[in-house]
């Protein structure tokens, strides 16, 4: 496909975020080389932290039995440092096919300021969707997973348990594509802003519905994972949002976990859903997943942003266990 414009030359430059040891990161020059045929070289406007995955990945707590299976697209260096990772990157196309030139994309990116990526990994981000807000593309495909993973009901009441960004759009999907009664559950009570928000109840775990068809638990801790399978009604499904890293979790499956048929179920975005995989492809499922972001009251999950240039001194805040944090919005301008 012929591209329009002037096709970029050799000598220009991106900067990257690397992490490079347990709680330090910083930025890199990233030559990029001449533009090859069938790419696109996209220039971020915003992207986006996942607290908990890259949290783990910054302190060095991917196990080695991951190495392979958490590389992220595009991803550079071997864990567990150096590593260029992240995968949430909006940005415009500033070389590429008529069709998508100047067009603003999302694409599985880690965090850097210009970039080349095949065609096909920039997904066109929706008219109807912000630039801002389509960095939730990669949560909200997590959370539209999620929801083929638990079934089609019907469910009556379900709980959520951890109100982190994966655990409010899971349940604001299984909300908006069911009549369930949908409760987030949390310590934090700040969280409760975050369900009215998104139209959802809230309830600190000792105040939790119980009885509930389908639990999803996302809040990584063995304490949560307890509570999730505290509010389970008999033969209910726990559905296991959560990924530990290296940390030994404990789950309490004695008393009564089997006589009640207690089904707890993992879930990852790595795959397509059982349930979706025939008609589904990975493009196809982002591209719904940013479909599904154009609602206004998705934006009390985005912090007020980090400029990029700040990123490497601002993450120990971010990270920091109790920072309140869901989603870190950076800007590149």
């Amino acid at each position: 496909m012929s591209h329009r414009g002037d096709v970029p030359g050799d000598k220009e430059t991106g900067r990257a975020l690397w992490y490079v040891d347990a709680g330090r990161a910083e930025l890199r020059d990233e030559p990029l080389g001449r533009l090859e045929p069938g790419s696109v070289r996209v220039r971020a406007l915003h992207g986006a932290i996942s607290r908990g995955t890259e949290s783990l990945v910054a302190s060095g707590r991917v196990p080695p039995s991951e190495f392979q299976r958490m590389r992220a697209p595009y991803m550079a260096g071997t864990f567990p440092f150096p590593v260029k990772y992240g995968y949430s990157t909006v940005g415009m196309v500033e070389h590429g096919p008529a069709e998508l030139h100047g067009r603003t994309v999302f694409t599985l990116h880690p965090h850097q300021t210009v970039f080349d990526v095949p065609e096909a990994a920039a997904v066109p981000v929706p008219a109807t969707v912000p630039a801002s807000r389509a960095i939730l593309g990669a949560n909200m495909e997590t959370a539209l997973n999620a929801a083929w993973d638990a079934g089609p009901g019907p469910f009556a009441r379900v709980a959520v348990v951890g109100a982190g960004v994966v655990g409010a759009l899971t349940g604001f999907l299984l909300r908006q594509l069911s009549a369930a009664s949908v409760t987030l559950v949390d310590i934090d009570p700040g969280r409760e802003r975050v369900a009215s928000a998104l139209g959802l109840a809230f309830a600190a775990p000792s105040q939790a519905p119980t009885d509930c068809a389908l639990v999803v638990h996302a809040s990584a801790s063995s304490a949560g994972l307890a509570t999730a399978l505290g509010l389970a009604a008999d033969e209910a499904t726990i559905l296991e949002l959560s990924w530990y890293g290296d940390a030994l979790v404990s789950v309490p499956l004695g008393g009564a976990f089997h006589s009640r048929r207690l089904r707890l179920v993992a879930s990852q975005v790595g795959m397509v859903a059982p349930s979706h995989r025939r008609e589904w492809t990975y493009r196809r499922r982002l591209e719904k997943a940013l479909d599904l972001l154009a609602d206004d009251r998705l934006d009390v999950l985005l912090e007020t942003p980090v400029a990029f240039s700040d990123l490497p001194a601002r993450l120990p805040a971010i990270f920091a266990p109790g920072s309140g944090i869901l989603c870190q919005r950076i800007d590149y301008r």
